[in-house]
């Protein structure tokens, strides 16, 4: 396989990555052929997927807009993924341009195309860590001086901690992101859940463990909520993705009763 332009050198193109999966889902064009397989074959099992990715990322983009209203102007994305359009940066910038957003994803592609898309923009950069290594984690993060910690932070976990199983510990990691956080802060946490649709998450679960090497776990609604431990949160609470303050139809990508994925956002009093 001939490695793409924007792909670092050393990436493994052989071996399918979250981020480009989710990529892919989403119709974006930063993917390698294993990713696009990987992500069809989901598509095969439940059909809907794509769906399911979209109503994150409108998620994504009500939550931001909440947390800004909330007087948040800097974001801590972990996970963040490979960039697309209205991502953290564009939402929170065109409320406020002074707002700082910093991206971090294990992926190098998702990295290095970040970079490029932010040269120039001196409010966000992304950098490359390890969710699974909250200690690392944070002082890469203070490192680069775009967070500043004594002040309210906007901490996004969105679609990445069902890519932590129960041995990778993802709640102390979550309750390691709290306590490095100033009150005012907050959390904004979306998941894959088999609390509405169990039959068609454990196809995928299964799926993605035997065909793309990826694990994924579908969590339930307790053990999701679980992750807001230490944190206030706000109405309506843990609910399905097109459920968290919805602002149009068009916030409606998948039917009520239906989502695969639950979100919540939580206050660090």
């Amino acid at each position: 396989m001939e490695r793409p332009a924007w792909a670092p050198e050393g990436v493994d193109m052989a071996q399918a990555s979250p981020a480009r999966m989710y990529d892919a889902l989403l119709g974006g064009s930063h993917n390698f052929e294993i990713d696009r397989r990987a992500a069809e074959m989901g598509k095969a099992l439940v059909p809907d997927l794509p769906r399911v990715a979209l109503s994150n990322r409108a998620f994504l983009r009500r939550a931001v807009r909440f947390l800004m209203d909330q007087g948040v102007t800097q974001f801590f994305d972990i996970g963040s993924g490979i960039p697309t359009a209205g991502n953290v940066h564009e939402v929170a910038q065109e409320i406020d341009p002074n707002s700082r957003v910093l991206y971090v994803d294990i992926d190098p592609v998702a990295v290095a195309h970040a970079r490029a898309i932010l040269r120039g923009n001196p409010g966000a950069t992304a950098i490359e860590a390890d969710l699974r290594k909250p200690a690392e984690l944070l002082a890469a993060a203070q490192e680069t001086g775009i967070i500043d910690f004594e002040r309210p932070v906007g901490v996004l976990l969105f679609a990445v901690l069902h890519l932590l199983g129960a041995d990778d510990r993802p709640g102390e990691t979550v309750a390691a992101l709290h306590a490095a956080v100033p009150a005012g802060s907050y959390v904004a946490i979306s998941h894959l859940t088999t609390a509405t649709r169990p039959e068609d998450a454990a196809k995928l679960g299964a799926n993605a463990a035997d065909q793309s090497k990826v694990g994924i776990h579908f969590r339930s609604r307790e053990e999701i909520t679980a992750f807001f431990e230490g944190w206030e949160l706000v109405e309506p609470g843990v609910v399905e993705l097109p459920l968290w303050r919805p602002e149009s139809d068009l916030d409606q990508h998948e039917t009520p009763g239906r989502s695969l994925g639950l979100a919540g956002v939580g206050r660090k009093s």
